[in-house]
């Protein structure tokens, strides 16, 4: 009787150890994993922006860029834009800008054609945008590099001028 309980009780708890080492392989998720291929779709743009005066360029601090990408959804159709602005630029005029998939509403909506554009300019003596290097029609975001330790893809685009007023006869009527 006494090895009839023995042996109940260790098969039992051999079956019991087969049962949550099965469970534990196959059902549970690693969270460690989950986070590392959220974080690797992030995806930051940076650049220059300065001032183009006659010869002489100036890094133009606080100036601003937006990035604009198509959506698209699981199914290949066309859905909301996503637009997002650049911090301000530094002393040496550079910005950056990051998109994060926490950003997005729709979880199943991707972006394509991804595009870096000049906004806006602090200096009411330098605030006309140029197109040189794509800052008004929209520089394309084509390659990256990355970033393991960041777990982040970067892109760079520009450099990004703006030009006085008096200087912006070369920018074409249906400009910016």
């Amino acid at each position: 009787m006494v090895l009839n309980n023995f042996l109940f009780s260790a098969i039992f708890m051999l079956l019991l150890s087969i049962v949550s080492a099965s469970d534990a392989q196959y059902n549970l998720k690693n969270p460690d994993s989950e986070k590392e291929r959220l974080l690797s779709t992030m995806i930051g743009i940076q650049g220059i922006v300065y001032c183009k005066s006659r010869s002489k360029l100036t890094p133009l601090q606080g100036a601003v860029a937006r990035i604009t990408c198509e959506g698209v959804d699981e199914y290949g159709y066309e859905t909301e834009s996503l637009s997002i602005l650049s911090c301000a630029t530094d002393e040496k005029g550079y910005f950056i800008a990051t998109i994060s998939p926490y950003e997005v509403k729709d979880q199943n909506q991707s972006f394509r054609n991804c595009k870096a554009f000049l906004e806006l300019s602090p200096s009411e003596d330098c605030d006309v945008p140029t197109d040189d290097n794509k800052g008004i029609s929209g520089a394309p975001l084509v390659s990256f590099q990355r970033l393991h330790d960041k777990n982040i893809k970067l892109f760079t685009v520009g450099p990004f001028f703006f030009v006085p007023e008096q200087e912006a006869k070369s920018i074409p009527d249906d400009g910016y």
